[in-house]
């Protein structure tokens, strides 16, 4: 009777401190490796239909990067442009190139391409799933800003997800 109350009142003990944790951690979503080589795989076909080869970055929603590809016959300082805005678009949700004229336009915002990690130029794009920001995808040597934010955007848009909450 004693071994039977003692398992009770450790299983009771174990499943509240389950609940307790439970309450301390987040259910998030967040891109994975997959998820990361399609999209890459997605803005390579994109950038192809310009007639272009792009470096790619894709980060998970922590800003940890899964994926950084140089494009073939792409200058190398695209790699890590397509990274560096890829972290931009994750760490502000917001895309690279309407960030780039928003800071533009405002007085409180110019020093915002002060900070070292940051790159306010066209390619970098949030990625929204179900209202939840999953990670992000940063494009660089697509020829212009523009071209980069337009694969960018088409990438992320094809493969289902959404590009703002």
């Amino acid at each position: 009777m004693i071994f039977i109350k003692r398992n009770f009142l450790l299983a009771f003990f174990l499943c509240f401190a389950g609940y307790l944790s439970a309450q301390f951690t987040d259910k998030v979503i967040s891109l994975n490796q997959a998820g990361a080589v399609k999209l890459a795989q997605e803005a390579n076909l994109e950038a192809a239909k310009l007639g272009k080869n792009v470096s790619v970055a894709v980060l998970n929603n922590s800003g940890v990067t899964l994926l950084l590809l140089k494009g073939d016959q792409v200058g190398p300082h695209n790699t890590e442009a397509s990274r560096r805005k890829a972290f931009t678009a994750m760490s502000t949700k917001n895309a690279t190139w309407d960030l780039m004229f928003k800071a533009a336009e405002s007085k409180d915002a110019q020093n915002l391409n002060t900070l070292p990690e940051l790159l306010l130029l066209g390619g970098g794009m949030p990625i929204w799933k179900d209202g939840e920001l999953v990670g992000s995808i940063g494009v660089s040597g697509g020829g212009s800003g523009e071209n980069d934010h337009n694969i960018a955007k088409k990438t992320v848009e094809n493969l289902g997800f959404k590009i703002s909450k």
